[in-house]
Parts: C-alpha cells; sequence; structure tokens
C-alpha cells in the first residue's frame, strides 16, 4: 500500500536545486578538467596547521562542550580586531556574529530583515545562494545590472526614483561571483549614501576580499555606513570544512539573529571556532599563508585568461581576473552556452553555463570559469578542449 503524507510547506513552490550543485554531480568523473566548481584548492589548504590548531583546542575536555550562541568568545574576540582594521574604525564584539559558514548567515538575516513580498535588490548576473535564500523568504526580486565597476547605481537610482524601497540591496562586492568585477570606492560610498537617504539596508557578501592578486581590495561598503551589514568567512582562506562564518552587523540585528539561531542549531562548533580562532590569530603565519595562496591563484587566474583569449581570439570576452575565483565569459559568435556544455562535457571539460546566475537577462551566451584548483597547464588544456567543443558544435542561427 503507497503511503499518502500530507503537503509540505508552500514556500517550497517554485524552489529548485542549484543549477551549479546539480552539474557538479556530472563532473565528477576523472576524464573531466571541471572549471564549474566555486570550490578552493584542498591542496592549499593548511592541513598540517590546522591539525595542530585542533589538538591543541582537544586538549581541555571543557572545550567540547556548547558555546554561546553568537560565537566562541575569543573568535569573537579575533574577529573584532581583524574588521577592526579592515573597517578602519572600532568594532565591537557585540557587533560581531559567528555563523556556519556566512551562507548562514545570509539565511538567518532574510528571516530578520524581509517579510514575505519585500523587495531585494541584487546583482544581474547573481550570486545563486543569495537567490535560493532571498527566494525562500518569499522576497521579491528586482535585478540590477553589472559593468566594469560592479553594481549599476544609476540603475538603482533609477529604482528609487520610482518610488521602489527595498528592504535589503545584496552586493558580492570583491571579484564578484559570478561576474568576477569588483564595486568601485566610488561606487562604495555611494551605495552607503543611498541605503541612509532611503532607509535599506545593505548585505555586502565578501568572502573573497583577501584573494586579490594585484592591490588590496578597496574598503569595505561597511565603512561607510551604520545600514551595512557585512558578512565574511575562513572557507576561502583556510577551508571549508571548518564553517566558520561571521557577520558584522549593529546589535540589534545580532539579536534578531541570535533568536533565530537559537532555533535552529543552538550554536555552532565549538571545537571548529577554537581552530578557527587560533590560525586566525596567528598573523604572522596566516600572512604568509595567504599570500602564497593569492601567488598560486594568481598565476592559475592569469593562465586562464590567457588560454582563453589566445585560443578564442574575440569571438569570447572576459574579465580580467583580479582576485577572488572566478573569470566571466561571453561569447560573442552568438554561441549559445547551455547548449555548447554537452557537447564540451563529451570533450572531457564542464563550466557553469550563464543562465544558472540569471535574474532578468538570461546571459545565453555566458559562462562563468573557476580557476583555482588547477594548475596552469592544465587550465590551457581545459580551454583546449572546449576550444574543440565550439568549433565540432554547428553555429548558432
Amino acid at each position: 500500500m503507497s503511503a499518502t503524507f500530507p503537503p509540505l510547506a508552500r514556500r517550497l513552490d517554485g524552489l529548485q536545486s542549484s543549477a551549479i550543485r546539480d552539474l557538479l554531480k556530472l563532473t565528477s568523473r576523472a576524464d573531466i578538467i571541471s572549471l564549474a566548481g566555486g570550490l578552493p584548492d584542498a591542496e592549499l589548504m593548511p592541513r598540517d596547521r590546522i591539525a595542530v590548531a585542533a589538538d591543541a583546542a582537544l586538549s581541555d575536555r571543557s572545550r567540547l562542550q556548547y558555546t554561546e550562541s553568537p560565537g566562541w568568545g575569543p573568535l569573537r574576540d579575533v574577529l573584532a580586531a581583524r574588521e577592526s582594521a579592515r573597517l578602519s574604525r572600532a568594532v565591537p564584539v557585540e557587533e560581531i556574529f559567528v555563523t556556519h559558514g556566512s551562507q548562514q548567515a545570509l539565511s538567518l538575516l532574510s528571516e530578520v530583515l524581509l517579510d514575505p513580498g519585500a523587495l531585494v535588490v541584487v546583482e544581474d548576473p547573481a550570486y545563486v545562494g543569495a537567490l535560493q535564500v532571498f527566494r525562500a523568504a518569499g522576497a521579491r526580486i528586482v535585478a540590477v545590472p553589472l559593468d566594469a565597476e560592479g553594481m549599476r547605481l544609476d540603475v538603482l537610482r533609477e529604482l528609487l526614483a520610482t518610488g521602489e524601497r527595498p528592504a535589503v540591496v545584496h552586493t558580492v562586492s570583491n571579484f564578484h561571483n559570478p561576474g568576477g568585477v569588483t564595486l568601485s570606492p566610488e561606487r562604495r560610498r555611494d551605495l552607503a549614501n543611498l541605503a541612509e537617504q532611503y532607509g535599506f539596508w545593505v548585505i555586502e557578501d565578501d568572502p573573497y576580499g583577501e584573494l586579490w592578486f594585484d592591490r588590496p581590495s578597496p574598503e569595505p561598503v561597511a565603512a561607510y555606513s551604520p545600514n551595512v551589514i557585512r558578512l565574511s568567512s575562513a572557507s576561502k582562506i583556510l577551508a571549508p570544512t571548518l564553517r566558520a562564518g561571521w557577520m558584522i552587523a549593529p546589535v540589534q540585528v545580532c539579536r534578531g539573529v541570535e533568536l533565530l539561531k537559537q532555533g535552529a542549531d543552538l550554536c555552532g562548533s565549538a571545537l571548529t571556532q577554537q581552530i578557527t580562532a587560533d590560525l586566525l590569530s596567528d598573523t604572522e603565519w596566516l600572512t604568509a599563508h595567504v599570500d602564497s595562496v593569492r601567488q598560486v591563484y594568481g598565476t592559475r587566474a592569469k593562465a586562464l585568461v590567457d588560454a582563453v583569449r589566445a585560443r578564442f581570439g574575440d569571438r569570447v570576452s572576459s574579465t580580467d581576473a583580479a582576485g577572488g575565483m572566478f573569470v566571466w565569459a561571453e561569447f560573442t559568435d552568438g554561441t549559445d552556452a547551455q547548449a555548447l556544455l554537452a557537447r564540451a562535457l563529451e570533450f572531457g571539460v564542464a563550466y557553469v553555463p550563464g543562465n544558472a546566475f540569471a535574474v532578468s537577462t538570461d546571459y545565453t551566451h555566458s559562462m562563468r570559469l573557476c580557476f583555482t584548483t588547477s594548475d596552469a597547464a592544465t587550465l590551457d588544456e581545459a580551454v583546449a578542449r572546449l576550444a574543440k567543443a565550439h568549433a565540432a558544435t554547428p553555429a548558432q542561427p
């Protein structure tokens, strides 16, 4: 006899699995070079240093207990010092909240800041994780396009001039995922001013800010206004498995997040937060480690961009990777990137088609390429395979 179950919540209506996560299932074959995943390189993760920190944390059994919902106190102290230096102002510990990765912070903030139907402005192309969170919250999503200097604030101003009042504007300010661009210093100040003028929150999502190649990232948007909530993470500079993210926000926002987090998971992992605090506070070691990661990623980014331009010429335009993990590329010859993907997989290479990040523009001819997990020679081979797949695909009408 087949079971008949009660219905699930209506909030699930219309939600779909991330196209990127689904694609990763197809790219696990050893014969495929994947430019699809947004993963840091495991070979660059400080396994031995993490082991030392874990051993130190495990030396005291009391540290295996639950910790406070806002995060382990010493980690919050370390983060307050780091963020104070980053924002060029004193950030009190009360404004630091540790979460299970910055994605959890984004999810909890959507519950604290958004009522169903509230307007959220995102960038187009958009970070998929943000779209999933805001759609689950029942938000009304409007997209503002990117250009070489990040979110186009002229378009945001036009939206505001029509009388629209967003509850939240979300931006990936540094080395955008997937767009690869960085919000310019002038636009950072202007966005903060607009937030105060029109009374909305800015969520500044910044997991990549320390992964710059040629010059440091600009001062965060959060440096210019208390209306800006800043998110960051140890996943890209240390290891995703630590699941250590954090939020810098006014105390009343932190208290709201705390109430919801208590209902979700009570608290994070005291063990991994102690390990994270150990590594982040070891400033001499951390500086050398992050410098090494930057050097490797910078070399790989250049190799990928050079290979794309050498193999495709003016048939593809791409961003110059100045940091982060991604290159955004667009076919100028009418190639449908989604249609090309099936042929590319046959030739042993994968990428994410641009339509996976689309909100109001379909990005039919675009693709996101990740350079972090392959060396320069492998990246060149990946682009060679992509060029062969492109040549073997009938021209688009």
